[in-house]
């Protein structure tokens, strides 16, 4: 096009749509912006993020299990391959990593990457102990101006986590004085597994056995079809934390982001007899949380494996919500599931019309995906719905309960220390021991 018919083109036009294949050309989706992301776990959770990470340049795949690589290959076959997630993170290419490893080296692998200014989506739980998420939250903290970090407590992108939020904080049920929430699964498991056989030639299962002490193999640990195979193992005290790190991430979530609390001041729990080897599956705890700038100090609880709280109330079965979150007000109650949530007044005098509602341009906009959140937050703003200090603060508090079961009283916490104040044996519980060559902060 000669220079006079080009200028007579633009003033025709117009400018704006001139330059809108420039926009497309270097915007969210060009080449040059496209995340070069590893993925950790190619199999079962890992292979949940194939679609979502298919937009972006996938340049590397790891798995102790080279039969699981091969399927992930087959996705990504431009991908350099691991077993051994050090050595995939040490790929200079690499500037963001979606970690589906099994429980007992999520913190490790979130940890080692923000070392190395990688931007992280971790599957929950995001510690199995208390100073394993402290260390990924202060991590996360010391690099939260350029990094991007998602727990994968997916459900989060359900809008009824906004309604309820918004339920709560606008006082459809009044002043909120405490919250419960439960979880109905029941795995029981005797002990570790005996050994049994030699593990098959494409599994480095000392890899998988990573910084936990050495357990001999026994297929069982394997035994689960893809998307369930972590209830295989995690009900082990060296490889999970049973419901709390399962299912309990997730339906906590209901109540941690209607509440914006941070870390207890106490913690208490009970339960089946302690097992030293196994994971409890009936427990109940509770966690005294401080007062914040719109709420008074509330009792935080997590009831699991057939402990319920108590209905208040008649008409309302909770034992028919397998997953559930139940907050009681000073005018009302909230019972909500995944996908439901329901208000029932305090007494027959009592009504909702001290609630109003918010306007629609007023609610929480809708997520336009988790993973994409995630994706998009890498790109740009930073910002997701569940970074590494909120699901920190989360999971330390459900952890510090498993202390309080295991030594079998109420314990006081010093969040800002990261110290049990009144038990040398609880403040010992929360960190653990790692095999030797393993290192939390690598």
């Amino acid at each position: 096009m000669k220079r006079r018919q080009f200028l007579s083109t633009l003033a025709t036009t117009g400018a704006g749509t001139m330059f809108l294949p420039h926009v497309t050309l270097f915007g969210a989706n060009a080449p040059s912006n496209k995340l070069n992301i590893a993925l950790i776990g190619t199999w079962g959770r890992g292979e949940a993020h194939f679609g979502a990470i298919s937009t972006e340049n996938v340049v590397a795949l790891c798995d102790v299990d080279e039969e699981h690589l091969a399927f992930g290959a087959k996705r990504f076959p431009g991908a350099k391959t691991y077993v051994d997630w050090r050595k995939c993170l040490e790929q200079k290419d690499v500037n963001a990593v979606v970690c589906c490893t099994a429980d007992h080296t999520h913190a490790f692998v979130a940890n080692w990457a923000m070392n190395r200014g990688q931007h992280v989506y971790c599957e929950k739980p995001l510690a199995n102990t208390v100073e394993e998420a402290r260390v990924v939250r202060s991590t996360y903290l010391k690099h939260r101006n350029k990094l991007a970090t998602q727990c994968g407590t997916q459900r989060h992108e359900y809008e009824n986590f906004n309604r309820v939020r918004e339920l709560i904080r606008d006082g459809a049920i009044g002043q909120l004085e405490s919250v419960s929430t439960w979880g109905n699964r029941q795995i029981p498991k005797p002990g570790y597994l005996p050994a049994a056989g030699e593990p098959p030639k494409h599994l480095h299962y000392d890899l998988w056995l990573g910084p936990s002490p050495f357990h001999p193999y026994n297929p069982g640990y394997f035994a689960g079809g893809p998307g369930m195979n972590c209830l295989s193992w995690n009900m082990y005290w060296d490889f999970g934390n049973g419901q709390i790190g399962d299912m309990g991430s997730h339906t906590m979530d209901i109540a941690w982001n209607a509440i914006d609390a941070a870390l207890p001041v106490s913690a208490e729990a009970k339960g089946e007899p302690f097992n030293p080897e196994v994971a409890p599956v009936r427990l109940e705890m509770h966690l005294q949380h401080p007062a914040n700038a719109w709420r008074p100090a509330v009792r935080v609880s997590w009831y699991q494996g057939g402990a319920m709280p108590d209905s208040p109330v008649e008409m309302l079965d909770l034992n028919k919500i397998d997953h559930g979150a139940l907050f009681e007000g000073s005018r009302g109650y909230l019972v909500s599931g995944f996908n439901s949530r329901a208000i029932f007044p305090n007494s027959n005098h009592a009504d909702v019309t001290h609630y109003h509602r918010r306007s629609e341009d007023k609610l929480i906009p809708k997520m336009n995906g988790f993973q994409q959140e995630w994706i998009t937050a890498c790109k740009g703003s930073l910002k997701t719905s569940c970074d590494f200090e909120y699901s920190g603060n989360m999971i330390e508090q459900m952890l510090l309960g498993l202390v309080a079961y295991r030594v079998g009283k109420k314990i006081s916490y010093d969040g800002a220390a990261g110290r049990v104040t009144d038990s040398a044996e609880a403040d010992a519980l929360l960190r653990r021991t790692y095999r030797p060559g393993w290192t939390l902060n690598g």
